[in-house]
């Protein structure tokens, strides 16, 4: 189990050979997952290993950070991550990398490219300051086997100051592997900003984005509550209701809504009106009506985030794609949830995860499950790769 940025071994010859042909056959056991969704039961994750990548890393002139979001390309054994920076560092865009398992254990993570992500003009998203109508606020990825395709989510701006207001809408973008825009996603009317207090709160939209029954549905949440559906989770329990949108992916249409209950803020903040946030950073489909959520807290005045990670079942949840508002009309059945993971109890330090995938399956022919943390480009913070097993 490592906690190290890298490995090195230093071996005399003949154990770097044995050990070089135990690791050839070790990796060649791991199963590439087909091209068909995985689809699996999961009564619990086991916790395998930790790989960091170092701070300012540099790769082809950008600085890495500030990953949100992960998924696995099976067929071609990479993984598709993109950062949330919103080209104030350098260009909007995703990364293309190589993760070596051995064994239960990550080996590396390799950066092997990277992509801008284009506007439909063919150029790189402008940043805010100089931009404030084209910009973007890049958090999850996902890749399609079945188009070549990736998808990707911006949760747009909003900035209300008196007298004046940057509104930016959420958008869903469908890309090439290269970065070049196809298309975007018709979104529904509640996702629109403004400058009154209904519609999406400002980074609290678009955060989580998943394929399910085999490609025909894409599912999208948001990370808070809209206006109009409730508060903001709290440290006390509440009705942080946010929505979980499903698309049909032929048609590109929203056919429903869901509502899922947020857990409270795990912590108070130091000083009591600091900030404090619970939200979900990303969900992923595991068979036909399940999503495994995740949901981030944060305090101001605490190291590191509390990620727990719940099962969810949408089989009898009320579609609430009519309804308004639920502080005028409170859904009677919303999506059921079982705990699954609490990752403060495996006593190490967890840092801002927001993307998670399926990743290649183990020897015992059990699932793996890897999530990101974004390090929000910050020197106290790291940029983590997580590993899991899934326990049937």
């Amino acid at each position: 189990m490592n906690h190290h940025i890298f490995r090195f071994n230093r071996l005399q010859p003949i154990l770097f050979l044995a050990l070089f042909f135990w690791c050839v056959s070790a990796c060649s056991s791991l199963k590439k997952v087909p091209v068909k969704e995985v689809s699996t039961t999961i009564s619990s994750l086991k916790f395998l290993d930790e790989y960091d990548l170092p701070y300012n890393l540099q790769y082809q002139n950008t600085t890495v950070g500030g990953l949100s979001g992960i998924d696995y390309d099976a067929k071609n054994d990479v993984y598709y991550i993109i950062s949330d920076d919103r080209s104030e560092i350098n260009p909007s865009r995703f990364y293309t990398a190589k993760i070596s398992l051995i064994g239960k254990e990550i080996n590396s993570v390799k950066l092997v490219a990277v992509n801008t992500l284009k506007q439909q003009n063919g150029q790189p998203y402008p940043d805010l300051k100089h931009h404030t109508k084209e910009t973007v606020d890049p958090e999850a990825i996902r890749y399609n086997p079945k188009t070549n395709q990736l998808i990707w989510s911006s949760e747009g701006e909003r900035i209300v100051k008196q007298g004046d207001a940057v509104l930016i809408d959420p958008a869903v973008n469908i890309i090439s592997t290269s970065g070049k825009l196809i298309s975007t996603l018709p979104l529904p009317a509640n996702l629109k900003m403004h400058a009154q207090e209904t519609g999406p709160r400002r980074n609290g939209v678009l955060e989580g984005l998943t394929f399910a029954d085999n490609y025909q549905t894409l599912y999208v949440n948001l990370e808070e509550p809209l206006y109009q559906d409730g508060p903001r989770a709290d440290v006390t329990p509440n009705n942080a209701l946010i929505r979980i949108y499903k698309f049909n992916w032929k048609t590109k249409q929203n056919t429903a809504q869901y509502a899922y209950k947020l857990e409270p803020v795990a912590y108070p903040a130091k000083p009591e009106n600091g900030f404090k946030i619970n939200g979900i950073p990303d969900i992923l489909s595991i068979n036909k009506n399940q999503l495994l959520v995740t949901e981030r807290s944060f305090s101001d005045g605490r190291e590191g985030c509390v990620i727990r990670v719940f099962l969810a079942d949408l089989s009898n949840a009320d579609n609430v794609i009519s309804n308004p508002s639920f502080i005028k009309n409170p859904p009677q059945h919303l999506i059921r949830k079982k705990l699954l993971l609490n990752m403060d109890d495996l006593k190490i330090y967890i840092d801002n995860v927001e993307g998670a995938t399926f990743g290649p399956t183990l020897p015992n022919g059990h699932q793996t499950i890897i999530f990101v943390a974004d390090n929000n480009f910050a020197k106290t913070e790291k940029t983590q790769f997580l590993l899991f097993e899934v326990m049937p």
